[in-house]
C-alpha cells in the first residue's frame, strides 16, 4: 500500500434516483471487505471526529440486519439501519438503507469490490425509491472522511509496525 488516495473518492449521479461513490484502496479485496463489514472496523470509520460512533451491530447474512448510530459534536444522534438482501464475500453486499432523519426515504445500498493488481475498487451505490428521496443526498462531507479513515485502517492492518 504505497499511494495515498486521501480525498480521492469520485461521486456521480448516474440518474435521478442514484448516487454512486467510487474509491480505490491499495489493499487486497478480502481485507477491504472485512473493513467494510466487521463492526470492529466500521465503528472506527463510520463516524469521524468530532462525531463518535455509539452503536455498531452487523449480522452479515441474507435476512440479517445492521444498525449504526453516532453522535455529532453538538449532541445530535444519527443512525442508519437496514436488512441484508445479498451477501457475497468478498465482492458484494446489497441491503436496504434507512436514515433516522429521513423516515420516508428508502433506498437499496449496494457495495461492490473488484481487485486488480493489488488495488481494490470500492463502488458504493444508493438507489432511491423516488426522486424526492434521492434529492436529500446533496452533502457528502462525512463520506470522504470515512473513506480516508478506511484507508488509514487498511494501512495499519497491512503495516502494523508503522502505526
Amino acid at each position: 500500500m504505497t499511494p495515498d488516495r486521501h480525498g480521492s473518492a469520485v461521486i456521480t449521479f448516474p440518474n435521478e434516483l442514484e448516487v454512486v461513490i467510487t474509491r480505490e484502496f491499495d489493499a487486497p479485496i478480502a481485507l477491504v471487505f472485512d473493513v467494510l463489514t466487521k463492526p470492529e472496523h466500521v465503528s472506527k470509520w463510520g463516524a469521524t471526529p468530532p462525531d463518535r460512533m455509539t452503536e455498531c451491530s452487523i449480522d452479515l447474512r441474507v435476512g440479517g440486519n445492521y444498525h449504526s448510530s453516532f453522535v455529532t459534536g453538538d449532541g445530535t444522534v444519527f443512525s442508519f439501519s437496514g436488512t441484508y438482501l445479498e451477501v457475497e464475500p468478498p465482492v458484494r453486499t446489497v441491503e436496504t438503507w434507512r436514515f433516522n432523519c429521513w423516515p420516508d426515504v428508502e433506498a437499496v445500498e449496494t457495495m461492490e469490490l473488484q481487485e486488480r493488481d493489488g488495488v481494490t475498487t470500492f463502488t458504493w451505490r444508493l438507489a432511491f425509491r423516488d426522486k424526492a428521496g434521492r434529492d436529500h443526498m446533496t452533502g457528502f462531507d462525512g463520506r470522504q472522511d470515512s473513506l480516508d479513515e478506511m484507508e488509514a485502517i487498511l494501512r495499519s492492518l497491512l503495516n502494523p509496525s508503522r502505526t
